[in-house]
């Protein structure tokens, strides 16, 4: 609009923001988490969300104000998502504590400015990083993640739910990662209680525990982890879920091709992680091939040569002695 009504462009500086931080990426850099309070919000959980920006540290931010905000009506997504869209955020949480849904959390995602995905999670039991004694994770180091239990891949709305827990805690994305980097794990068991029945909502174990590496005392080049307790620990349920359409989450997960490792083709990896190839080429005459020769064998060839027009002028000779005697036994004369 600014153009069009005869002004200055942006300048470079604010044209090469907007195009780092607004514009598709064929490469992305690391999520950053928006975390909010409710319309009403308890000091548990508050202290979950300051958890959860300690945990996300560096790629998050906590905004201290309460906001009337409902995630699952409409005109509480596009809050959120003018929010996330503000703050450069593609990942949010906010908390919320009523009556009817008690220490309540509802984490999701956005793709293109817009709301793909929402959990509700309803939270049982809580041990913040306070109460754990011992040693933390580093700010910004990559978690290992576990999941365990048969719903992780038999249920479609719980693989779904692993999927954004993954891309919401994941942290930066490498290509490779050194061994003492990995100084944390994340174990979420998703355990369902037999008594209650089969349509009881199965309750999830978030367990985090500190890895520390230390000398096999059998005896070997790879460490062994000791695991040590460091928070948040919780305990919580499934509430409400709503996850994009096939069509959305097709689009949102579609790879562009520039970043698709092309095919070599006629190579092949065996067992052994020893590279094989293929060669195509055309059919040789080797008759004509010619190479360098010794000096024994060039003197070898140039005899055998010698010995060959030898043999050949001898039997030209024999030849017309022969055609001579014919002649004088026939007229009389050779010539």
């Amino acid at each position: 609009m600014k153009l069009l009504s005869g002004g200055k462009g942006p300048k470079a500086r604010v044209t090469r923001y907007l195009k780092k931080n607004f514009e598709p990426q064929l490469v992305e850099g690391a999520k950053s988490a928006l975390l909010l309070k409710g319309i009403r919000c308890s000091d548990s959980m508050s202290k979950v969300l300051k958890d959860m920006r300690s945990v996300l540290a560096p790629h998050s931010k906590l905004l201290g104000k309460n906001n009337v905000i409902v995630p699952f009506e409409d005109a509480g997504q596009q809050s959120l998502e003018f929010l996330t869209t503000k703050n450069d955020c593609s990942l949010f949480a906010i908390a919320s504590h009523n009556k009817k849904r008690p220490n309540n959390i509802s984490i999701g995602r956005t793709f293109d400015r817009k709301i793909l995905d929402i959990a509700e999670l309803g939270i049982m039991k809580y041990k913040s990083l306070k109460d754990q004694v011992g040693p933390k994770k580093r700010v910004g180091s990559k978690p290992m993640m576990l999941f365990v239990g048969d719903r992780w891949h038999l249920n479609a709305d719980y693989k779904r739910l692993q999927n954004l827990l993954i891309d919401f805690y994941r942290g930066d994305p490498v290509q490779s990662i050194v061994l003492s980097g990995l100084d944390h794990i994340m174990v979420f068991t998703c355990a369902e209680d037999p008594s209650a029945g089969s349509e009881s909502q199965p309750i999830i174990h978030q367990r985090v525990y500190y890895c520390k590496l230390k000398k096999n005392p059998n005896g070997g080049r790879a460490p062994v982890p000791f695991l040590t307790p460091s928070g948040p620990d919780m305990d919580f349920i499934v509430r409400r879920t709503q996850f994009a359409s096939p069509d959305v989450w097709k689009i949102a997960t579609k790879q562009p091709s520039a970043t698709k490792k092309k095919k070599t083709k006629n190579r092949t990896t065996n067992v052994f992680g020893e590279s094989i190839g293929r060669l195509h080429l055309d059919k040789q005459n080797i008759d004509k091939i010619g190479g360098k020769k010794a000096k024994a064998l060039r003197r070898a060839e140039k005899s055998a040569k010698d010995e060959e027009n030898a043999e050949l002028d001898d039997e030209l000779d024999r030849e017309m002695e022969q055609e001579k005697a014919e002649m004088r036994q026939t007229f009389g004369f050779s010539e």
